[in-house]
Order: C-alpha cells, then sequence, then structure tokens
C-alpha cells in the first residue's frame, strides 16, 4: 500500500481544492494507495489561524492594494521557511513525517517547500519524494520555487516559461493543467451550442464580492433579451433572500442557490461565467471551456490570473462591476462572434484532466521509493474492496450514527469532510439527513431564504453527491453511507411541530407532503422512517417537536423507529412505550461526535442494517467517547493532583441493551 500525505492551507480556497481534487483522483486512479489532505497551519496554531486566515480574507476583501504590497514583501523574502516562527510548523511536519512514513509529499501551498528544506538541511536526505504543485498562474510568488521540489507541477506554459527563466531546471517542470475536479472531464447533460438570437443564454454569476452592488447587475443583465441566469451566493442567506426577492418577476428566468457542490455542472452548462479573478474559479472555466468575465482583481496572486485571461483571449477583465452587462452584450453581438473566439481559445487551453495526470505523476513516485518504509499506517486503515457489496459478510457489531447534518442545510462540514470525519473514526454506517422544510408552513417559507434547509432545487445535485461519496467511503473507508432527509413539519408550537427522519432513501422526496404521505414514500423507496427527537429535550437547546409523539397511537404502526436518544438527550419514555428504537448524534459539528450512538449487531451490509432496525432486535445504543482523549485529560489530572493511592476501576460498558 502506497501512502500520499497532502499538504494544503486555508489562506485562499484555490489551495484546498487543488489538494481534495487531487486526493478524488489519486483514489479513483489507483486503489493500492492511502492518500490524506492535512493543513498543519490548523493543526499547529489553532485560534491564531483562524485569526490570521480571517485577516487575510479581510485584506484581500476591503484592502486588497495593502495585501499587495504584503505579497510583494513576501515574494523577496528569506524569512519563509526559516527563523523561529514557523518552528511550530516545522516540528509538527518532521512528526507526522516520522510516524507516518509517507512515499511521497506533494505540497500546495508555497510554505511547506521551504519547511522541508529547513527539516532536512543539516542531515539526512528526505526519505519520500517531493512534489510541488503551483496554484498560481504567471505572477508567481517566488516562493514557491525557492526551495528544492522533485518536481514544480504548473498550470500552463507561461507559468513553466517564468520557473524556467527563474533557473528552475526543464526536466523538473511538469504543465499538466490546474487539479480541478475530474468530474470536468464527464460531458454535460445540457451540451453547449453557440448561443443565438431567440435561444437562451445560459450565464452562471458566482458573487463572493461586491455584493452590494451585485442587484443592480442582476437587474442589466437580465434586461438582455433572452438571458437565463444562474446565480450562488455561497453561505449569504442573506443576499440569497434578497436576490429571490428582487427577481421575483423573472422567476422563471433566474436560479438563486446558497452553497452548491455542482459548480462543474453548471460551469459546463452554461454560455458564460462570472466572478472574481480567483485561482480555482478561473481555472475551472477553462477546464469547463466557459468563457468568463472577472469583475474583480486581487493585486498579487489574482493578476496573473486576470493576464491569464486577456493574454489568452478567453473572456475579458471589467474595471468595475458595472462594466460586466456591456462586456456580456459584447460577447453575444453579431451572432457572438467574440464569444466563438473566446470558446476556440478556451478548447486550445483547456486540460480537464489534469488532476488525473498529476495523480498518475504521484503514484508514480511513489514507487521510486523504498519499498521497507511500508509499516506505519497513514491516518486509517485501507479498504480493500472498491464498492458496497450486495452479498453480506458474517454478522459483527456495527457503530451507526442515522442523523448527521452537512452544509447543505445548518451543518458546518462539506458531505466529502463528514464522510472522512466518520470514516477516520471507524464508524460502520452513517446517514446523511439534511433538513428539507414543508414550503406550506410560514416557518418552511422563512426557512427556505436561509441555510437552514436544503432547497428543493438541490435535492437532485444532494443525492448525486452522496451517491458519490458512498462509493469512496467504501472504497477508503469500508464504511456504508445512505442517503436521508430530515423533514421539517414546523408549526408555531411544539404540540404541532415534527421532525421525521427518512433513511436510506434512494431518490428525493417532495417537502410539501402530509406526514402519511411522506413516510409511504419513504416505504416504497425501501427506506425507514425514523421519529426524530420526539419527546422534550433538556440537555441541549433546540426547538422541541412533540407532534409524533402526542400523536404516537396513530404514528407507532407507520414509523420504523423513535430516536430514543438524540446529542445528550435520552427519551426513557420511548422504552417505556416498547416502541423500537435508535440513537444518533444529530451531527451538526465535530464536537457532536461526543452523543449517543446506536450499536447493531448484524451483516455489515445496507439491506441487513434496515431489516434490523425494523426487527429492532439485537440493537442498543452508546455513548461515543474519545478514549484516548479521555485517557489523555485522567493522565494530566493524575499528574495534577499526585494521589497517594490509585484504586483501578472496573471498565463498565456504557450502553444499553434490548431485544424485542
Amino acid at each position: 500500500m502506497k501512502k500520499v500525505l497532502i499538504l494544503t492551507a486555508g489562506f485562499g480556497e484555490g489551495h484546498n481544492a487543488a489538494a481534495r481534487n487531487l486526493r478524488d483522483a489519486i483514489e479513483l486512479v489507483s486503489e493500492d494507495v492511502k492518500v490524506e489532505v492535512l493543513d498543519l497551519f490548523e493543526s499547529s496554531y489553532g485560534a491564531f489561524n483562524t485569526l490570521a486566515k480571517n485577516a487575510y480574507l479581510g485584506m484581500v476583501q476591503y484592502a486588497p492594494k495593502f495585501w499587495g504590497g504584503i505579497n510583494s514583501m513576501l515574494d523577496g523574502s528569506k524569512f519563509i521557511g526559516g527563523g523561529s516562527g514557523l518552528s511550530r510548523l516545522k516540528n509538527a511536519l518532521g512528526d507526522i513525517v516520522h510516524e507516518t512514513q509517507p512515499d511521497c509529499v506533494v505540497s500546495v501551498y508555497p510554505v511547506y517547500a521551504n519547511v522541508i528544506q529547513e527539516l532536512y538541511r543539516d542531515h539526512s536526505e528526505r526519505p519520500f519524494r517531493f512534489i510541488t504543485v503551483v496554484t498560481e498562474s504567471i505572477t508567481v510568488n517566488s516562493s514557491w520555487y525557492r526551495a528544492p521540489s522533485d518536481f514544480y507541477c504548473v498550470a500552463n506554459d507561461a507559468t513553466a516559461d517564468l520557473l524556467r527563466n527563474a533557473g528552475v531546471p526543464e526536466a523538473k517542470i511538469k504543465m499538466f493543467g490546474f487539479p480541478v475536479s475530474h468530474l470536468f472531464t464527464e460531458a454535460p447533460s445540457i451540451p453547449v451550442e453557440p448561443p443565438v438570437s431567440g435561444e437562451q443564454r445560459r450565464i452562471l454569476y458566482v458573487i463572493n464580492t461586491g455584493k452590494k452592488k451585485a442587484g443592480k447587475v442582476i437587474e442589466r443583465l437580465l434586461d438582455i433579451p433572452d438571458t437565463q441566469l444562474t446565480i450562488t451566493v455561497g453561505r449569504d442567506a442573506e443576499l440569497r433572500a434578497a436576490l429571490i426577492e428582487r427577481t421575483k418577476e423573472h422567476a422563471g428566468r433566474v436560479r438563486v442557490f446558497g452553497w452548491t457542490n455542482q459548480m462543474p455542472q453548471l460551469m459546463l452548462t452554461s454560455h458564460l461565467v462570472i466572478g472574481k479573478a480567483g485561482g480555482a474559479f478561473v481555472q475551472e472555466a477553462i477546464a469547463a471551456k466557459c468563457p468568463l468575465i472577472v469583475n474583480q482583481v486581487i493585486p498579487g496572486q489574482e493578476e496573473g490570473n486576470a493576464r491569464l485571461i486577456t493574454e489568452n483571449d478567453i473572456g475579458a477583465v471589467a474595471e468595475r462591476n458595472r462594466e460586466v452587462p456591456d462586456l456580456v452584450k459584447d460577447a453575444f453581438a453579431h451572432k457572438a462572434r467574440l464569444w466563438q473566439e473566446w470558446r476556440r481559445n478556451l478548447t486550445r487551453l483547456s486540460r480537464p484532466d489534469a488532476a488525473l495526470r498529476l495523480a498518475e505523476l504521484v503514484i508514480s513516485e511513489c514507487e521510486a521509493g523504498d519499498p521497507t518504509t511500508k509499516q506505519i499506517k497513514l491516518f486509517a486503515p485501507p479498504a480493500k474492496t472498491t464498492d458496497v457489496p450486495a452479498v453480506a459478510a458474517p454478522a459483527k457489531m456495527l457503530l451507526c450514527d442515522f442523523h448527521i447534518h452537512t452544509n447543505y442545510s445548518d451543518g458546518k462540514l462539506a458531505v466529502p469532510e463528514v464522510v472522512d470525519f466518520y470514516g477516520r473514526l471507524g464508524f460502520d454506517c452513517i446517514c446523511i439527513t439534511d433538513h428539507l422544510a414543508d414550503p406550506r408552513r410560514l416557518i418552511g417559507k422563512l426557512a427556505r431564504l436561509t441555510n437552514m434547509t436544503i432547497s428543493e432545487s438541490q435535492l437532485d445535485e444532494y443525492f448525486d453527491v452522496i451517491e458519490r461519496e458512498r462509493r469512496r467511503a467504501w472504497r477508503k473507508y469500508q464504511m456504508i453511507v445512505m442517503t436521508g432527509i430530515e423533514f421539517n413539519k414546523d408549526g408555531y408550537t411544539p404540540k404541532t411541530s415534527a421532525h421525521l427522519l427518512g433513511i436510506g432513501l434512494k431518490a428525493p422526496i417532495s417537502s410539501a407532503l402530509d406526514l402519511p404521505e411522506t413516510i409511504a414514500q419513504i416505504h416504497a423507496q425501501g427506506g425507514l422512517s425514523v421519529a426524530s427527537h420526539p419527546h422534550i429535550m433538556k440537555s441541549e437547546w433546540g426547538k422541541n417537536t412533540l407532534y409524533l409523539w402526542e400523536n404516537h397511537e396513530k404514528f407507532a404502526p407507520l414509523i420504523d423507529a423513535w430516536e430514543i436518544a438524540n446529542r445528550d438527550n435520552i427519551f426513557d419514555c420511548v422504552g417505556m412505550k416498547r416502541l423500537p428504537f435508535l440513537a444518533n448524534s444529530d451531527f451538526h459539528k465535530p464536537k457532536h461526535i461526543y452523543s449517543w450512538k446506536t450499536l447493531l449487531f448484524c451483516e455489515k451490509n445496507e439491506d441487513a442494517i434496515k431489516e434490523c432496525i425494523r426487527k429492532n432486535e439485537h440493537v442498543s445504543i452508546t455513548l461515543y467517547r474519545d478514549h484516548n482523549r479521555l485517557a489523555t485529560q485522567a493522565e494530566a489530572r493524575k499528574k495534577d493532583y499526585e494521589p497517594a493511592q490509585t484504586i483501578p476501576l472496573p471498565e463498565v460498558p456504557l450502553k444499553a441493551a434490548r431485544g424485542r
């Protein structure tokens, strides 16, 4: 089993995007590779790193010229990688390399190369192959190439020329393109034909800057005939609600999304994309062969991206946001002559398979390492099979969590992050259950204008993303991932409110159904209906949803299981009524992992798990705890108090078992 460590940092989304995309591509290309992504700044500096990231984001948004000056100063500085300022990072990286012994280390952030140089300056040769993936274009900070690397992978010829002129040997430069998601290699569901008069021109507007003036720009874009506009606003719920209200007269021509996982599909099916000159954004547009108009350029790293657009004639750069509608008109004028020129140039420049080609290089470099250093696992045990088995393995105790939220609703983590989080902890089965609000109710209507629930228009995307992650979860962790929804039927009082989990769903279900109809639809798909936090919650703040419990005699024959424990709450009344039960985290953020979970004794496949829950035999609940962390805390307390005598206590399993 080969081992790859990818080092990233949260200072700009392009670095993290490159790291994730490369990880996915490596796992797609080979089953014999264990790959992990690590942000050592986050793990080494904690709160200070968060402060530094917020300061960086504030500077690039509100004082871009000031950030440009800092970037220029860093370009000529010899401080990076040396001195005491990054000693914690150097020590952490040394420990990680010693403990995990990777075959290949890949850096998508410039500081790591300098730190590795310092780490091995005075003694042995580094025991791994090292690859630097340069995520900037043309105006590349010299910190990317001042330190040695086995290979420097760049996105385009202009960046390769810059490295050559700086003295980097030709043999070390690999021009693969930017590692965008491998999904950009897939054929779009709606082929993009040249826009002609009388047919819809599909424009994608990615808003992450100029938010105050976005409304006026959108109105002017909608004045252009035959324009169909898709807008994404990220996690800005207030802006999304405002734009939905502002464009309601054009509802048939406008879609407003919050955060989305479907950027590849949106770009592949759009005629034109508008946004700031971020590295990942520009490179994704190039991969999708989608002409682009940039409405902001941050001095420093983004200036190279803007030059890439203008020098290759693949779009336009607006000096001011208000110029964007006129540039769009120019692109589509005279039978879209300018647009077609941009498209031809993009076809020449586009390399959507860059991540796959880079993955092949990484794997080949792993084979060049020392085969005797393969004894230590990276971060988690590797999976041995490529898909969830159709035939069950022998029965065993399975650790499960069937109530998990992601940032599709009000969770903190994305779907891939949730999969990695639970997979590394050794869970056997999870179900992702983001909120879906009933639009017929006032609270549901309000929730749809926030990021608290998934929108109906994103359900197909939601199912597609979880299906893709289901395959990866089994391949990487041997963990089963189910698709689910938490149906929110909220009234004005606790007794008129109900939350129902649909577990193991195969397709979306309308949010505008009554509870019995929703349950029938869940069962028609072979899924499970579970009453979520049906009783009064005492240990955790939250809205009580008591309708199902107040009417449990009516719903007991319909519902497959009731949550007997949710987060830190136990509803003993569920046990007293002898109702079938489950225990779940109601996970929204990492600290919620320390909560009640379900243990099932059955075969490890989805059908067997569902049947075990329906029968409610061999079902137990347990409080999940990190025993390594508890042991460390206990050891620290022991040192603090220095007791004269320690009396060992017997281990008591934290679970309550029951069979029917």
